[in-house]
């Protein structure tokens, strides 16, 4: 700021902000729209942009929370452009700002910005349930008014956005749920702050980050080099899941996929994949550099998710597997659980899980020192060092049995490429997300043998753009 002639930021953050107005709206002459204008820059982002929508035709009204508080210059720039301010000095949800609200085409929330905490107040509540009940678009300047910035937690009366606009860097809050939930769709505006920002708290995977990530066979490779992964899951309830969870690995990268489990389950894996190697005990399971435990395996196996954890080799550790963890794990570990599997871990409730994930996937990284991935709408991958990654990728349709055990598979994989478990979650979430958004194109509700059979074109595109 010190270095650009005065409110130029804002200028930008307005411009933008207003340029996708203009596009959800169709263009914005003679369209109506409100602006809820809170103190501060982020009201001022909104009266900047209802200006210039205003000078492009609009009829634009605002109501100001607090009038004694509204940035000077925005309001004058507004009024300059022919903006009504329908607000009265003490009450800002009156039956006009109720009608103009009812009126209006698109609802600007301008009430609070990334220094907001604790929910809205009863007055900007009412204005944000107003909106959500009778107008039409809503679009929220930066971040919906209410969330909470860098928790991304809920924690009271809050907007619910069709459209976020966010400046400069994308805050946590819309990227991770709960609270992204209520940002809909998201649109990035640049205006100039990367040179100057510090090291970001989350981390977001774009293709070429997971093209980059994943090994590409060289020359000279074989299938020890590709990586060799030992898979422990299934039971006579759940057969399926091992068949799933080798599948993964299979198609996932892996250069051999050792199976250790009953007689009964290994005839079903081999009968799909003829490839995997199978036995009956992990002691004589032959060389792996990586393990998978935990899909589908069900009870009284605590000996032999002991006997893979003693091998001190890099694991995944997945479902009923996660039942018998101790009390700290020393290696190379990827956990990953959904919110009511790490709800009992961490001795919680699932729907206080469900409202801290970024809270209790942190502490359950530092408490197993181990990298956490936490399923869910969104899946985050936390690290016992605190780095953090929200997965962008994935689709409702993922939320189908055996997803999970797909994802197990292939995250093994990669583990036993050699990457990292930080990174082999990540992308393993990434690709699985993909996989997910294309076999939902093809079915609308995929199952998990279509995600799946999704596989292998993500990942051929994936390294294609190496």
């Amino acid at each position: 700021m010190a270095t650009l002639p005065e409110s130029a930021l804002m200028q930008r953050a307005a411009a933008g902000l207003a340029a996708v107005c203009a596009r959800v709206l169709g263009g914005p002459y003679g369209s109506r729209v409100v602006l809820l204008v809170g103190g501060g820059d982020n009201g001022g982002d909104a009266l900047w942009a209802g200006a210039r929508l205003a000078h492009r035709g609009a009829s634009v009204d605002a109501v100001l929370l607090r009038h004694d508080r509204v940035h000077p210059a925005g309001l004058a720039a507004f009024r300059r452009a022919g903006g009504r301010v329908v607000s009265s000095a003490d009450v800002p949800l009156t039956p006009e700002t109720q009608r103009a609200i009812a009126r209006a085409d698109l609802v600007l929330d301008g009430m609070l910005g990334i220094g907001g905490r604790g929910g809205l107040r009863d007055d900007a509540a009412r204005l944000a349930d107003a909106a959500a009940a009778e107008a039409g678009l809503v679009v929220a300047v930066d971040l919906p008014s209410g969330v909470e910035p860098d928790t991304a937690e809920l924690t009271g009366p809050h907007v619910r956005a069709d459209v976020t606009v966010t400046f400069g860097t994308h805050k946590l809050a819309i990227l991770a749920d709960p609270a992204a939930q209520v940002a809909g769709h998201v649109e990035f505006v640049d205006i100039g702050l990367a040179p100057y920002l510090p090291e970001p708290v989350a981390g977001m995977l774009e293709p070429v980050d997971v093209a980059e990530m994943l090994p590409a066979p060289e020359r000279n490779s074989d299938k020890y080099r590709r990586g060799v992964l030992g898979l422990l899951a299934g039971s006579a309830q759940f057969r399926g899941a091992a068949v799933l969870a080798a599948g993964g690995a299979a198609e996932g990268g892996a250069g051999m996929v050792r199976f250790v489990g009953p007689d009964e389950v290994a005839t079903q894996v081999l009968n799909r994949w003829p490839e995997v190697v199978t036995s009956a005990d992990v002691a004589d399971t032959g060389r792996v550099q990586a393990w998978a435990v935990g899909s589908g395996l069900g009870d009284g196996r605590a000996a032999e998710v002991a006997a893979v954890l003693d091998t001190g080799l890099p694991v995944l550790v997945d479902a009923d597997g996660l039942r018998h963890l101790p009390e700290t794990l020393d290696g190379r570990a990827l956990l990953t659980p959904h919110a009511g599997e790490l709800a009992r871990m961490m001795d919680a409730d699932r729907g206080d899980v469900e409202a801290h994930r970024l809270r209790y996937v942190q502490a359950a990284a530092r408490r197993w020192n181990a990298t956490v991935l936490l399923k869910g709408s969104t899946t985050l991958v936390a690290a016992p060092d605190g780095r953090i990654r929200v997965n962008p990728t994935g689709t409702p349709a993922l939320a189908t049995a055996g997803s999970g055990d797909v994802l197990s598979g292939l995250a093994g994989a990669l583990l036993a490429t050699g990457m990292e478990p930080f990174d082999a979650g990540s992308a393993a979430a990434y690709i699985h997300g993909l996989a997910g958004q294309a076999a939902a194109e093809g079915s609308g509700l995929p199952s998990a043998s279509a995600v799946l059979d999704a596989l292998p074109a993500v990942l051929a595109a994936l390294h294609s753009a190496r």
